[in-house]
């Protein structure tokens, strides 16, 4: 055999041996970000602000009719109710996109 075909044999297996290599690095670094996704467990998305927010009585001022006080803390208490219905909004999302808890 010459040495011209030694020289391209061992080209062609150096450049076979480059590329199956390159290919397993990759099924390896496919096979690790799963392996980090699966080991992070579940991120969830941030709880919206306005749900962890209280709702404060209705101040009471001296002298004030009390229908007046009423009619604030009624207030209160449906924005305090509208504040709980979008927190069931947000779980019910959860639980649809992530699955139920367990």
């Amino acid at each position: 055999m010459n040495s011209s075909f030694r020289e391209r044999t061992a080209l062609a297996l150096s450049l076979l041996l480059i590329v199956s290599g390159c290919s397993a690095t990759e099924r390896l670094n496919q096979a690790a970000v799963a392996k980090g996704r699966a080991a992070a467990g579940l991120v969830l998305p941030p709880l919206p602000d306005d749900l962890r927010r209280q709702e404060a009585h209705a101040p009471v001022l001296e002298g004030e009719p009390l229908i007046a006080i009423l009619a604030r803390e009624r207030q209160a208490l449906d924005r305090a109710n509208a504040r709980q219905g979008r927190t069931v909004e947000f779980y019910d999302d959860l639980t649809s996109r992530y699955g139920r808890r367990r």
